[in-house]
C-alpha cells in the first residue's frame, strides 16, 4: 500500500501531479532501512526511476497544460499499476520534468521486478488523450535492488546514472543500475504459454477488495455491501503477478477475452456463495466492449451461475472509452437494460472528461484514490471533491471513493455526500474465504 496518508508525506508534495516530492521518497527509505537494521533483518528495498524521452517536445507541442495533464495520467497510472501489483509499502514520487522515481519494501526477486517494471513501461506508454491530439510517450527506466549497508544517496545516485544510460540507447528500455541491461530467464513467449495453461487450468485467483455504505439510503454507516473482484495470478516461478501485468501479458498473447470471461465466471461462482443482498463489481476492459459477443456471454455466466444481475456493477475505465466512446455507450446501455449497473471507474485519474457523464448511462462515479489523498489537508481537493460529488448528484449519479485509508478521509467523504468507499481503512483484498467470513 501507498504512504500518502502520513502526515509527513502530504507537505512534501508536487504541484503538477499531487504526488511526494523526491525528499519524501529519502525519508520513506531511511525509515525502512533504519527497520530492517534494528531487527537485523536484510533490507528489501527496492527502486525504479522511470524517465519519459524527449518529454519537453510534449510542452512544446501541445502546450505546458497538455503536458502537466500527461504528467497527471502518468502518475495515476503508475500509482494504479504499483496498487495492483505490490504487496509490502511502496511509494511514488515525481522526481523533476517526465522522471517518476517508485521505491517499495517488498520481498522481491530480480526477474520479478525486472517484469513488473517492464509491465509498467507497457502501461505509461498507452496512448494519452490531450485536446488537440494523443500523446505516445515513450518511457525508459533504470532499475535496482538496494545492497546490504547502502545510503540512499548512493541509490538515487545509481538510479539516476543508469536512467541517463537508458535513454541515450534507442534499443533499450530497462537498465539496472548494476550494469546489467536484463535478466536471463522466463521468456515473454513462456510467460504467455504459462497464462494459457493457468487459464485452462483455473489456475487464476479471485481476490475480493470490500465495499462499505456511508449511511446512505437508510443504511447504517460502514455497512458491507459489496466487493470488486481483482484478479491474481500466483506464478509457480515468478510468484504474485497482479491485475495490471496479468492483463499486459494477456494482451501481448492476444488473451484478453478468454482472461477476462474466465475471472467473470469465475468471481460470479464464487459471490454466489455469499449474502444475497452483496453486490459484485466486475472491470471491464475494452476488449470486452469491443466485441459484440460480450453482453451475450456475461448473460449467459449469469445465468450459468444463478447471479442476479441487479447485483453486478461493471466498472468502465476512462482508458476504455478512448477506443469508441459511442459503442461503449451502446454496449453499455444493453447491459443497464438487462439490470446490470455501470459505473464509471478510476475518475479523477485523467483529464475527466465530464461529457461521458452524459452519454454513458452511468448509476456510480468512482473517483480514483488520487481525488481522495489530499483532501485532509488541502482545501483546494476538498473543493473539488464537494464539486464533484454536488455535480454526480445533481445527475443522479452514486459516488463511491475508493483508497481510503483514514478515518479523516472517510469522515469527510461520508460529510459530503459520498454513498460508498473502498480501503485499506477497513479492509484488503480477501480471498473468497476471508471475504464470505466477513460477510457473515
Amino acid at each position: 500500500m501507498s504512504a500518502y496518508s502520513d502526515e509527513r508525506i502530504d507537505t512534501l508534495r508536487d504541484n503538477v501531479t499531487g504526488l511526494p516530492n523526491v525528499e519524501a521518497v529519502r525519508e520513506r527509505l531511511r525509515e525502512w532501512l533504519d527497520d530492517a537494521h534494528a531487527k537485523g533483518e536484510p533490507a528489501r528495498v527496492h527502486a525504479m526511476l522511470l524517465g519519459l524521452r524527449r518529454f519537453d517536445a510534449v510542452n512544446l507541442a501541445y502546450g505546458s497544460a497538455a503536458g502537466d495533464g500527461a504528467l497527471a495520467e502518468v502518475s495515476a497510472r503508475i500509482s494504479h499499476f504499483a496498487a495492483d501489483e505490490l504487496d509490502g509499502p511502496w511509494l511514488v514520487a515525481r522526481h523533476g520534468g517526465g522522471n517518476f522515481l517508485l521505491v517499495a519494501d517488498e520481498a522481491c526477486s530480480r526477474e520479478r521486478w525486472q517484469l513488473f517494471a517492464e509491465q509498467l513501461a507497457d502501461v505509461v506508454a498507452r496512448p494519452i488523450a490531450v485536446p488537440a491530439g494523443v500523446l505516445r510517450l515513450t518511457p525508459r527506466v533504470a532499475l535496482l535492488r538496494g545492497l546490504e549497508g547502502e545510503s540512499v544517496d548512493s541509490m538515487l545516485d545509481r538510479l539516476g546514472q543508469a536512467l541517463d544510460k537508458a535513454k541515450r540507447a534507442q534499443a533499450r528500455r530497462l537498465a539496472w543500475a548494476d550494469g546489467e541491461i536484463a535478466v536471463p530467464g522466463h521468456s515473454a513467449a513462456q510467460l504467455e504459454a504459462d497464462l494459457l495453461t493457468a487459464i485452462d487450468g483455473d489456475e487464476i485467483e479471485i481476490l475480493f477488495q470490500p465495499q462499505f455504505s456511508l449511511s446512505a439510503r437508510g443504511l447504517a454507516g460502514d455497512c458491507l455491501i459489496g466487493a470488486e473482484a481483482l484478479a491474481r495470478w500466483n506464478h509457480p516461478r515468478l510468484g504474485r503477478i497482479g491485475a495490471g501485468a496479468l492483463f499486459a501479458i494477456a494482451e501481448r498473447a492476444d488473451q484478453v477475452e478468454p482472461l477476462s470471461r474466465h475471472i467473470a465466471r469465475r468471481a460470479l461462482r464464487e459471490m454466489q456463495a455469499m449474502p444475497p443482498h452483496l453486490r459484485l463489481s466486475l472491470n471491464v476492459t475494452p476488449a470486452d466492449l469491443a466485441t459484440d459477443r460480450y453482453v451475450d456471454e456475461l448473460t449467459q455466466s449469469l445465468a450459468e451461475t444463478g447471479f442476479r444481475p441487479e447485483r453486478v456493477t461493471l466498472e468502465v475505465t476512462e482508458q476504455a472509452l478512448l477506443h469508441d466512446v459511442q459503442l461503449v455507450a451502446e454496449t453499455a446501455g444493453e447491459l443497464a437494460s438487462r439490470g446490470l449497473r455501470i459505473a464509471l471507474d478510476d475518475f479523477g485519474a485523467g483529464f475527466c472528461n465530464f461529457r461521458y457523464l452524459k452519454l454513458l448511462p452511468l448509476h456510480y462515479l468512482k473517483l480514483d484514490r488520487s481525488m481522495i489523498d489530499g483532501i485532509t489537508a488541502d482545501p483546494r481537493d476538498l473543493a473539488v471533491l464537494r464539486a464533484i460529488i454536488a455535480m454526480a448528484g445533481a445527475l443522479g449519479i452514486e459516488v463511491i471513493a475508493e483508497g481510503v485509508e483514514s478515518e479523516a478521509q472517510r469522515d469527510i467523504i461520508a460529510a459530503e455526500g459520498c454513498a460508498y468507499y473502498q480501503g485499506f481503512l477497513r479492509a484488503h483484498p480477501m480471498s473468497a474465504g476471508e471475504f464470505g467470513a466477513v460477510a457473515g
